[in-house]
């Protein structure tokens, strides 16, 4: 990764060394050319911070990049985004911001997400949460992810918002059977569950949202959309707390 870095920090760094008169490198003889590289490299091994300062200075245009490219993407599908009609909102529906969030049961960071999102949502009250079910991690993603949105599709938002609970607190391998075991622990219908998992709305739901996540570059879970600006993977709840006051702001 540091080679990575250093390769393309080198030229900053060479106009970070020291102050040359413009030339054309093409036009050196050999010797002269010889003797500018001997040069240069005196100087970066006699000043190496020099190369540190390059690196540091790329990191950050890159980050800055990155940044504006996802308000980019953000804008361009803020429809699909905030409005698509089928995903679960919770918090405070009138919530002056809105936070999306991608997701995965068997995401070990997404579980960890749960409780500090919770706490934002308690301790803010004025956020609107919407959840996207996005199951990247293997089968047992994809068969957690399928189970909670044919709960929401046949029992409503209440009971979806129960078993997303549950699921997310959930540590052991995701089966059939203990699906329906977390079902029926919360009163639902397990049998119009499973009737309903392999429904085309079903298929259609994850899909549109999976179709989504490949607009917004979204690449891992959890990611988080708050108003115009993306936030990729997992932040605790003072971070989180402080973009919702920068975007309040």
């Amino acid at each position: 990764m540091f080679a990575r870095l250093i390769a393309p920090a080198f030229v900053s760094a060479l106009a970070l060394a020291a102050p040359v008169q413009a030339m054309d490198l093409t036009e050196l003889t050999d010797a002269e050319r010889a003797q500018f590289r001997a040069e240069v490299r005196a100087y970066l091994m006699e000043n190496p911070e020099v190369i540190l300062q390059a690196v540091e200075q790329m990191q950050t245009q890159q980050a800055e990049a990155q940044m504006q490219a996802d308000f980019d993407l953000v804008e361009a599908h803020a429809d699909e985004i905030f409005n698509d009609g089928y995903s679960w909102v919770g918090g405070n529906p009138e919530g002056d911001i809105t936070l999306v969030e991608f997701l995965d049961y068997r995401c070990g960071y997404c579980k960890r997400a749960h409780d500090e999102v919770a706490k934002l949502l308690e301790t803010d009250g004025n956020i609107k949460l919407i959840v996207k079910e996005f199951p990247i991690l293997g089968e047992q993603s994809m068969l957690a992810s399928r189970f909670a949105v044919a709960t929401k599709q046949v029992a409503g938002d209440d009971e979806y918002k129960q078993l997303n609970d549950a699921l997310m607190a959930f540590n052991g391998d995701v089966t059939m059977a203990a699906l329906r075991r977390l079902a029926e622990g919360l009163g639902l219908d397990a049998d119009a569950i499973e009737a309903k998992m392999g429904s085309d709305a079903v298929t259609q739901e994850i899909a549109e949202t999976r179709a989504l996540a490949q607009k917004l570059q979204i690449t891992g879970t959890p990611t988080f959309v708050m108003k115009d600006e993306m936030l990729r993977g997992y932040l605790p709840y003072d971070q989180m707390m402080a973009f919702v006051k920068e975007k309040r702001g």
